[in-house]
């Protein structure tokens, strides 16, 4: 089986989700408090400085704050990478908290999220794999639980879940680049770039698209269509981590041995 890395590969962004999701019900508490005021300034905050968020939303809580702020509790401390601490509280919430389905597996999304930046895919998977039971059609949730699965080097079940997701959108870049990094650690490396070209098709410049083909290409022994696409990488996204990444295999390419 493949190893985890051959080269640099694309850095899953798992916390844009958290930042997008809606805005919970606010608790019945002190009239005189805003709560829908606060829960947007709130997260507002956890964006700007986590650290003020987390007090702000705590002292928010003792004033009838609720799910709300327990949740902006949850998300400041994502933001100060307490991310253990933040996936059980993202549990929860969704464990407690009177709610339709669709805002359970949402909370329980964040909380994988969560696991997976703690280095704990496994119970990632299974959080992911209640998240499904309640949304069964959600295309996050299924590409999630792909890059969890790809995580503990169960590539096929990746594919597979990609697979769904594609089939249930086929317009988004990130799961073609998510499968085509999982083909390549199943050495099929002619559907791994037929997926990252499918993804550059829809977003051209997409960082991750291009590193993952760069890498790709070079394993094909492509040499000069790897250093095309990585260069790229640097051009159109300069000071992300897929330009980092582009730059530490242009340096690993060029160096001679002697």
């Amino acid at each position: 089986m493949a190893t985890i890395k051959r080269l640099e590969t694309p850095i899953v962004s798992v916390l844009l989700a958290l930042l997008l999701a809606a805005v919970l019900p606010a608790a019945a508490g002190a009239a005189e408090v805003d709560h829908a005021g606060q829960y947007r300034a709130c997260m507002i905050l956890v964006k700007r400085n986590p650290e003020e968020a987390f007090e702000s939303a705590l002292a928010w809580r003792d004033l009838g704050g609720g799910d709300a702020a327990n949740h902006c509790v949850a998300a400041a401390l994502m933001g100060l990478n307490q991310y253990g601490e933040a996936a059980k509280r993202f549990e929860n919430l969704a464990q407690e908290m009177k709610a339709g389905a669709g805002v359970k597996a949402g909370l329980l999304g964040h909380a994988a999220q969560a696991w997976l930046l703690h280095g704990m895919p496994e119970r990632a998977d299974e959080v992911l794999g209640a998240a499904l039971e309640l949304k069964p059609l959600d295309v996050d949730l299924m590409i999630d639980r792909a890059v969890a699965r790809a995580a503990l080097g169960r590539y096929r079940d990746a594919v597979g879940d990609l697979g769904q997701a594609i089939g249930l959108d086929s317009g988004r870049p990130d799961a073609f680049v998510f499968r085509a990094s999982a083909y390549r650690y199943l050495d099929k490396l002619d559907e791994a770039e037929a997926d990252a070209n499918r993804a550059l098709g829809l977003d051209p410049d997409h960082p991750e698209g291009l590193l993952e083909r760069g890498i790709i290409r070079r394993l094909k022994g492509d040499n000069g269509g790897a250093r095309s696409d990585w260069l790229r990488v640097l051009r159109e996204a300069p000071g992300t981590a897929a330009a980092r990444a582009a730059g530490a295999n242009l340096e690993k390419m060029d160096v001679k041995t002697e």
